[in-house]
């Protein structure tokens, strides 16, 4: 689902620069007999650069991109892969508050370079 995820800088998806990898990639089921269990995808991705001024735009590309295609039982996990970036805690904050998710997409500006990051070329 996230492999064909235009970078918002290079003319390059993000599996060809390397920023998402199947390998990082981690469903988990529901756990049988937990009412409030969900199944989990947990991603996390690595900035092309530890400076990346997008990173914050890829993780939240890869979350839309998440939340459109699968059913809302999934819990979405999207961040940053550990050691890779300056800012790793600030923006994996930002990715899991689901307030400041929604909140940047009402923004009109924003959601549209979110969507050309998800439209394909």
């Amino acid at each position: 689902l996230i492999r064909s995820i235009n970078d918002p800088e290079h003319p390059l998806t993000l599996e060809e620069l390397n920023v998402v990898e199947q390998v990082r990639v981690k469903v988990s089921p529901a756990v049988p007999r937990r009412p409030r269990s969900q199944s989990t995808v947990a991603v996390e991705f690595t900035p092309t650069i530890p400076h990346c001024s997008m990173a914050t735009l890829i993780g939240l590309s890869i979350k839309v991109k998440l939340i459109r295609s699968l059913p809302e039982r999934f819990k979405l996990d999207v961040h940053i892969t550990p050691g890779t970036h300056v800012s790793e805690h600030a923006v994996n904050k930002q990715l899991a508050d689901k307030e400041r998710v929604a909140a940047a997409l009402e923004n009109s500006h924003l959601l549209e370079v979110v969507n050309q990051c998800l439209s394909a070329r």
